[in-house]
């Protein structure tokens, strides 16, 4: 029995070698890997198949029973462990001296780590009075594998079970998800499908009623028609009939005033001159009127002549009219006078409503001809989402439709630009570049004034789209050509938006100068100079990079854009470039606001591009003059004024005009006499006492 204890005793100070694979297949008590559990699956084979051994009688030296320490991650000392909470207790057989009573029990520690050491206490006990080993004993003991019961077995199979079928829930589920998820696309590939046939059977509608409206308004309002001239045929423009109907209505009204001029002269000659004259004329006519009754009764014949020398009759003198037989003739002709005044003005106003027609006749029959004549007419699909429908406008390298953007279910406007095959490789670089740049400009806007750049892609080796904001409205200058003037008040709301899009590029960094703003480049959102108004290209824009106190750059593009609206300091030449800064869109903001009200331009309104920059015309622009008519406010004229200076020291910058007396409500409107602009230090001065235009939007 005492060599019994020694031995275990001795077995349980030695290190626990780890089980070979032969060994796991021999002693395998059907233990399993808990799946996510800290340790590696163990058995008990290793240390319980000793004990059996040294309990039935085997006398082996224990020096035998060692096995060689193996070096491995798993391997760590049992008293690292201590303390561990769960416990798994191995029996081993009974001694081979039959007593039941007493019993040999192993107990290991599972650690609730992470790691695959795990570390055991062992102590034996029995009914002899050897007492159980010390703590520190085991100290140099190892083992690398945990044991696990049948019991813990069958709990572990069924969280196992529990899992795969969560596992197998889950794939279903996923499964599902993906068959919903192309049974969606499905179904949205059919939407717009569904969506491009209704857009496309809409499109084709509309042009087939516009091409018959052209047809009609063609004969109605007229057409171009080829003529000869020379060797070559030209477009000539016939009016319709609308336009002859007018004409033979004013030849008509001409031809009745020039009857009541005739018959007010005859009138003029009857009239009486005074009673006297009135009852002698009546009385020698009465006389010569019963001389002839006697002759005539005598059998004697009239006489024409007093010597009876004449041949012919002497025509009668016109009869005198009485005073009220001569007023009441001059009043009627007087009213039929004014009666054609009227008509005739009438008539001018149908003419010009007419004319304005006509130019909107002209622009619709130029659209439907690019249109059919456009290779994207057949309603292509660009880059697989936007569905061009029909033709906005045409330009010289570019052209803008209509389309309809699939992914995001709303219209949008895409701009072609074309590169002429014909050009040079440098060219088309620099057409490229130049896009690209006003893209990059364009795409970092966000401003409710300003038009949103989406998207910018490539069609073919000559041609590509940007896609921008569709604005359902016509320009600021196909407006002004419609109506020629728009009262203050409208003009007013229109250039406060324009103000507060030019605060928004001044503010930003580096800032940004527009340089071609001008009533083209306005567009008005309901078509009307009431509404919202928002402002597009930016093809020839300058940013500011090196941007310092002055916020100025040199003009690298000189020559480009409308001269109309820019300022003097653009046209001068010298050795080096001039220099600009955002004032030059203060000038452009300036020249627009006097050409709403006045309905024309302040320089060069009759002149044309080229003769404005023969005769010098803006650099000779040094005072703007305001006509009479239409009476006009002192701040409107003060805002244009400050717009107009020539020097652009002295003009005012955007900060200024937002907070100029113009845009302040009325009841905060200073009462006082406008003065005229000062310096840009006294306005600097007094720059804090006055309203921002964004309070006010």
């Amino acid at each position: 029995m005492a060599e019994t204890a020694a031995a275990e005793h001795h077995l349980l100070e030695a290190p626990v070698s780890v089980a070979t694979p032969n060994e796991k297949r021999l002693f395998n008590t059907g233990t399993r890997t808990l799946p996510g559990s800290a340790s590696t699956p163990t058995r008990s084979s290793s240390l319980s198949g000793s004990l059996d051994g040294i309990r039935g009688g085997n006398t082996e030296p224990s020096s035998g029973r060692k096995r060689k320490i193996r070096e491995s991650n798993s391997e760590k000392k049992v008293t690292d462990f201590f303390g561990a909470g769960k416990r798994f207790a191995a029996h081993s057989h009974a001694l081979n001296n039959g007593d039941s009573s007493s019993n040999e029990s192993l107990t290991m520690t599972i650690s609730p780590t992470g790691n695959h050491h795990t570390g055991v206490v062992c102590y034996t006990s029995s009914d002899s009075n050897q007492s159980p080993p010390r703590p520190g004993s085991c100290s140099n003991s190892r083992v690398d594998q945990d044991v696990q019961t049948d019991e813990d077995y069958d709990t572990i199979k069924l969280e196992d079970s529990k899992k795969e079928m969560y596992i197998a829930e889950m794939r279903k589920a996923n499964g599902d998800l993906k068959d919903q998820l192309v049974t969606m696309r499905r179904k949205v590939d059919a939407s717009k499908e569904t969506i491009m046939r209704l857009l496309i059977h809409q499109s084709k509608m509309e042009r087939k009623q516009a091409r018959a409206k052209c047809m009609e308004e063609c004969l109605r309002i007229g057409q171009f028609k080829p003529t000869r001239q020379g060797e070559h045929f030209k477009d000539v423009w016939s009016d319709g009939w609308a336009f002859e109907e007018i004409a033979k209505k004013q030849q008509k009204i001409a031809n009745e005033r020039n009857e009541i001029q005739n018959a007010s002269q005859v009138l003029k000659k009857r009239k009486p001159t005074s009673t006297k004259e009135t009852k002698r004329q009546a009385a020698a006519a009465a006389a010569q009127a019963a001389q002839q009754q006697q002759n005539y009764l005598d059998g004697n014949q009239p006489s024409t002549s007093s010597n009876g020398d004449d041949v012919f009759a002497r025509p009668e003198l016109p009869n005198q009219l009485t005073i009220q037989e001569y007023l009441e003739q001059d009043e009627i002709y007087r009213l039929r006078k004014e009666h054609l005044k009227k008509e005739d003005a009438d008539l001018l106003a149908d003419k010009d409503r007419l004319e304005r027609e006509r130019n909107l006749h002209i622009r619709e029959l130029k659209r439907v001809q690019y249109e059919e004549a456009s290779r994207f007419r057949d309603h292509e699909l660009l880059h697989k989402r936007y569905l061009l429908l029909s033709l906005l406008g045409k330009g010289g390298f570019s052209e803008v439709w209509r389309a309809f953007d699939l992914e995001e279910n709303r219209y949008v406007a895409c701009k072609i630009h074309h590169v002429n095959q014909e050009w040079k490789e440098d060219k088309k670089a620099n057409y490229v570049k130049h896009a690209m740049r006003e893209k990059d400009i364009h795409k970092s806007l966000d401003h409710p004034r300003i038009v949103k750049l989406f998207d910018l892609f490539s069609i073919d080796n000559d041609s590509f789209c940007t896609v921008l904001e569709y604005c359902d409205g016509n320009d600021l200058d196909f407006y002004l050509k419609q109506n020629k003037q728009i009262p203050e008040k409208e003009a007013r709301c229109i250039i406060m938006q324009v103000i507060s899009a030019l605060k928004y590029l001044s503010d930003r960094k580096p800032p940004i100068i527009h340089y071609d703003l001008k009533p083209a480049n306005i567009l008005l959102q309901s078509g009307t100079a009431g509404g919202e108004i928002k402002i597009t290209d930016f093809g020839l824009s300058k940013l500011v990079k090196d941007y310092d106190d002055t916020d100025s750059i040199e003009l690298t593009s000189q020559g480009a854009g409308t001269y109309w609206y820019l300022p003097p300091e653009t046209f001068l030449i010298g050795h080096h470039p001039p220099k600009i800064s955002q004032k030059v869109d203060v000038w452009s903001v300036g020249v627009i606001f006097y050409q709403c009200i006045y309905g024309k331009r302040p320089f060069g309104h009759e002149q044309t591009q080229q003769k404005i920059l023969e005769e010098n015309t803006i650099l000779k622009a040094t005072e703007v003059f305001f006509p009479s008519k239409p009476p006009v406010s002192p701040a409107a004229q003060d805002f244009i004024r400050r717009c107009l200076q020539y020097r652009k020291e002295e003009r005012a910058d955007v900060h200024e005009l937002a907070r100029h007396e113009l845009f302040r409500p009325r009841g905060q409107k200073n009462t006082q006499s406008l003065q005229p602009p000062s310096s840009p230090s006294s306005r600097g001065s007094s720059a804090n006492s006055k309203m921002d235009i964004d309070e006010i939007l």
